[in-house]
C-alpha cells in the first residue's frame, strides 16, 4: 500500500461541570481512537487511557482490511479484559460499588487489493462523522438507548438530546453487556475529513454547526479546537474531545526518481462513489 499522507488535529476539555475529563484520545497515523470513560475518578478516566494504550500498538503498522479488523478485535478484547481486571482489583480492595467502562471509535488506514481505505469501528455512543463536499453524514450508529428508541419509532431524531436516558449506552468495554463493535470501510475519497469526537461535542452542538466548522476551519488542528469550545461554550456539560483528520496524498516511489511523489487521491483512486 502507498504511504497516506494526512494532516489531523485534537482537541479535548474537562468543560465546564466535570471534575475529571474522562475522555482519552490517540491520533497517530495509521490510527486515531477517541475513547470516553464512564464511572468517575480512577474510573472512567482508567477505562479510556487502557483503550488508548492498547491501540499504541497500532502506530506506525501496516495492515490489510481483513488483519485491521482483526487487530481491532483483539485489541478491544484486550481492553475489555485490562479494564475488567482493574476493576476486580478495587472492589477486593473494598470498593463494592466502583465501575468503569469506556465508549471507543477508531479510524485504522488500511489496505484493500492494493487500495488505501478507511477502517472505522465503534463501540457506544462517541461518534465518528465523515465530511465531503460540504456535507456532514455520521458512519457510526450510536449503541444507546436513545438510538434504539429512534430506531424503533417511539422518538424522533431531534428528541434525542434532551430524552432523560440519552447517556444510557447499550454497548461498552467494562460491563457485561455486549462489547461487539460495529465495523465500517470507506474509500478514501469518500471522507474528504474524518471526525472522531465524544457525546460532549454532538451532545452540545448540532450536525449543522459541526458541518459549518469543519467547512469553514482548513487548518484540521483548528478545526478540532474550534469543535471542543463551541461544545464548551454551548454549556460544557460533559467532557469534549474532537479528532479531525484530512487525507492530503498519497507517497509513492517514483521508478525515475527514487524521492517521494505525491500524487493526488483523486488521479489515484477516481471519482467519489
Amino acid at each position: 500500500m502507498s504511504k497516506v499522507e494526512v494532516h489531523y488535529g485534537a482537541t479535548t476539555d474537562v468543560g465546564r461541570v466535570r471534575q475529571v475529563n474522562e475522555d482519552s484520545y490517540l491520533a497517530s497515523p495509521p490510527v486515531f481512537v477517541v475513547a470516553d470513560g464512564m464511572g468517575g475518578h480512577s474510573g472512567g478516566d482508567v477505562a479510556s487511557r487502557i483503550v488508548i494504550e492498547e491501540f499504541a500498538a497500532l502506530v506506525d503498522s501496516q495492515h490489510d482490511a481483513r488483519a485491521g479488523a482483526a487487530a481491532v478485535a483483539e485489541l478491544l478484547e484486550r481492553a475489555q479484559s485490562r479494564i475488567n481486571q482493574y476493576g476486580i482489583e478495587k472492589r477486593l480492595s473494598g470498593a463494592d460499588k466502583w465501575y468503569a467502562g469506556t465508549t471507543a471509535v477508531v479510524g485504522l488506514l488500511v489496505d484493500d487489493d492494493g487500495a488505501p481505505k478507511w477502517l472505522l469501528a465503534n463501540l457506544g455512543d462517541s461518534r465518528i462523522y465523515r465530511f465531503s463536499e460540504g456535507t456532514l453524514e455520521q458512519v457510526s450508529v450510536d449503541h444507546s438507548v436513545v438510538q434504539e428508541l429512534v430506531d424503533a419509532g417511539t422518538i424522533t431524531t431531534d428528541e434525542m438530546a434532551t430524552h432523560p436516558e440519552r447517556h444510557v449506552v447499550t454497548r461498552a468495554l467494562g460491563g457485561p453487556d455486549d462489547t461487539e463493535a460495529d465495523y465500517f470501510l470507506l474509500p478514501l475519497m469518500a471522507v474528504e475529513r474524518l471526525l472522531l469526537c465524544s457525546d460532549g461535542i454532538n451532545g452540545m452542538i448540532d450536525d449543522a454547526t459541526i458541518a459549518g466548522i469543519l467547512g469553514e476551519v482548513e487548518d484540521p488542528r483548528d478545526a478540532a479546537d474550534r469543535l471542543v469550545a463551541a461544545a464548551v461554550e454551548a454549556g460544557g456539560r460533559d467532557n469534549a474531545t474532537a479528532v479531525v483528520v484530512d487525507v492530503v496524498g498519497l507517497l509513492t516511489d517514483d521508478a525515475f526518481d527514487s524521492a517521494p511523489l505525491r500524487v493526488s487521491l483523486e488521479h489515484k483512486l477516481g471519482a467519489l462513489p
